[in-house]
């Protein structure tokens, strides 16, 4: 097949092993190419202003730069640039990141190999693909208010084991307005006590503890 009719992929891994794999998986399709393989969204970002793909595989964890944040900027560049996400991580929060970012796909990289060689060739041609279990995921995240910076930034602390007094003077903030921020985290998150928001909240990928 001509080069030029071929789907370009550009893929961004920071582990070198799991880029070999991507790359032998590719490399054996006749109408795909490997134009690049970036180790960090920083030289993804280079790579895709040089290269425009017509795919691009982003993980999310990365050194530096993370891949939401790659996807972001990525989309600024190019608005109708077609991403699929690869990624170790099936979280609640993971998953609605990266599509609210402009990700037209999200697989795990347990998946089988057709299954990402569908997604490439499905996103190439203007579609979707996120797998029923994926989108299982987020079907009760659809249409729920988003956290405030200030109250994601409450509910790690609260995560931590923090008081309120301790956030207030971490932040510099009356108990007051602590309790008033907590409880409108609970309404946003659907329980009823900070105990649950917790548990909530690790258990969707809200926060991580360190």
């Amino acid at each position: 097949m001509n080069s030029r009719n071929k789907i370009r992929v550009l893929f961004v891994e920071d582990h070198a092993i799991v880029r070999d794999g991507l790359a032998a998986i590719l490399a054996g399709e006749a109408d795909i190419e490997v134009v690049f393989q970036a180790g960090s969204a920083e030289e993804a970002l280079a790579q895709f202003a040089k290269a425009a793909p017509d795919i691009t595989l982003m993980d999310l964890r990365l050194p530096g730069m993370s891949g939401i944040a790659a996807i972001q900027e990525i989309r600024r560049m190019s608005p109708d640039a077609r991403i699929i996400v690869l990624s170790t991580y099936d979280s609640e929060e993971d998953i609605y990141r990266a599509i609210e970012a402009g990700a037209r796909g999200y697989l795990l990289k347990a998946m089988l190999r057709h299954q990402l060689l569908d997604a490439i060739r499905s996103v190439h041609n203007g579609a979707k693909y996120i797998p029923p279990q994926i989108a299982a995921r987020i079907a009760d995240r659809v249409g729920r208010e988003d956290l405030s910076r200030r109250e994601h930034q409450i509910l790690t602390m609260l995560a931590n084991g923090k008081s309120n007094r301790e956030i207030s003077e971490a932040l510099a903030i009356t108990e007051g307005s602590v309790r008033i921020h907590v409880s409108n985290i609970l309404a946003k998150l659907g329980v009823k006590d900070r105990t649950q928001a917790v548990v909530s909240a690790l258990k969707r990928g809200i926060v991580r503890l360190d």
